[in-house]
């Protein structure tokens, strides 16, 4: 059928499961808006009072429901007032579209009013971003930007779309996004390498990052974790992804993280590293990292591999996935006296704070615990307060 460019737009993010789109608007994407307002009893338009708050906010949208977060902005300081947010996304691997709608076609390179050269300015930190130069690729750019925002390593990406280009008509197929396949890495040699590794450690930690939230394998690292009987550290991306009162959680770690966690990788033999970046918060030096350990690397992005820290084994795939095979390749293992040792170091390493007559930041962030329920968000800024969250909200 012949559609509007600005109407496709939103076809497409239907198409993607789109429910709800964070933006404030502006002249050069006001065709969108309007297509937009047809669908009102479909597509939510969170309306915010400045686009940084709007980025952020499909930010933080994404990683608690785990979707592609959605955000528009018209042309010039509407699309760069974004930057903040597609770098949060990006640096955390959080799946983020972005919507900009700039000049027209012939206007491009022109020093208009409002026209800035978008794509250039996000390219250090977008997976990928596109200019659409036809009404007839306005379909399969969106299509393809979202496939690329959730695949491999999730992140952003920016689609800039000239504003004659959002007035223009084209042939429009709707079109359903196939379900994507788990990939079952059963017998492959790296998994059988890393499991003869692991069967060979006796003080084995394992190390989580964000990539076991993004990929949803808390159930696979909890599985892992018992069945090779291996503590758990986890990076501030993954907290939440392992259960704090379990004997095997070491807690946060890092510079801000427990004396626990950091005195088990100092003394373990066998470091798994799952999802995670290796990030100087977390491991202080790499030259004294984890230093009598034998390390494993599991990431879904093979530029991260020796980055940081030099490996002895990785595996390139998704944490869920990988973890699943390990669990099926991997034979039962016990280390009685390595869980004993850190039981006793717990005890010795108590982050209890001692009581004032004043309420200490420990109590205060305890009791929000104690007052919320299990569906609670808890949301930081950064500074001193977000410490005492990481070390004192379970």
């Amino acid at each position: 059928m012949q559609m509007m460019g600005a109407k496709i737009v939103i076809e497409c993010l239907l198409e993607q499961g789109v429910d709800t789109v964070f933006g404030y608007p502006g002249g050069n994407i006001i065709n969108v808006y309007d297509a937009m307002y047809d669908y009102r009893d479909k597509i939510r338009h969170v309306l915010t009072s400045h686009e940084q708050g709007a980025a952020h906010a499909a930010d933080g949208y994404a990683r608690a429901t785990g979707k592609v977060g959605v955000v528009m902005a018209t042309s010039g300081p509407g699309a760069t007032n974004l930057v903040t947010g597609i770098a949060t996304a990006y640096m955390d691997s959080v799946p983020l579209v972005a919507i900009t709608c700039g000049v027209s076609l012939p206007m491009l390179g022109k020093d208009n009013f409002q026209e800035v050269d978008i794509t250039g300015v996000t390219m250090p930190i977008t997976k990928h971003n596109f200019i659409v130069k036809s009404t007839q690729e306005v379909a399969s750019t969106i299509r393809r930007a979202f496939e690329i925002a959730r695949e491999g390593r999730k992140g952003p990406v920016l689609v800039d779309i000239p504003k004659d280009i959002t007035a223009g008509v084209a042939e429009f197929e709707p079109y359903k996004p196939p379900l994507r396949a788990l990939h079952k890495f059963s017998r492959n040699q790296s998994i059988i390498c890393a499991s003869e590794l692991i069967e060979q450690a006796e003080r084995p930690v394992i190390y989580a990052g964000g990539g076991v939230v993004q990929s949803n394998a808390c159930d696979e690292l909890y599985q892992f974790a018992k069945l090779i009987d291996a503590p758990v550290a986890l990076s501030s991306m993954a907290l939440g992804a392992f259960p704090v009162q379990d004997e095997h959680y070491l807690g946060l770690m890092g510079m801000h993280g427990t004396k626990l966690s950091s005195f088990a990788v100092s003394e373990c033999d066998l470091l798994i590293a799952v999802g995670a970046r290796f990030s100087d918060r977390a491991i202080g030096s790499p030259k004294g990292f984890a230093k009598q350990a034998r390390i494993i690397h599991i990431d879904i992005d093979p530029a991260e591999i020796n980055k940081t820290v030099v490996v002895d084994h990785s595996i390139i795939g998704n944490a869920k996935e990988v973890l699943a095979s390990l669990c099926e390749m991997t034979s039962r293992c016990f280390h009685p006296d390595w869980m004993e040792t850190i039981s006793k170091v717990r005890s010795q390493f108590s982050m209890d704070m001692p009581k004032i007559e004043i309420a200490n930041p420990q109590e205060i962030i305890e009791s929000i615990w104690a007052a919320s329920d299990e569906k609670t968000t808890l949301v930081t800024d950064v500074g001193q307060h977000q410490m005492w969250a990481w070390q004192y909200y379970p």
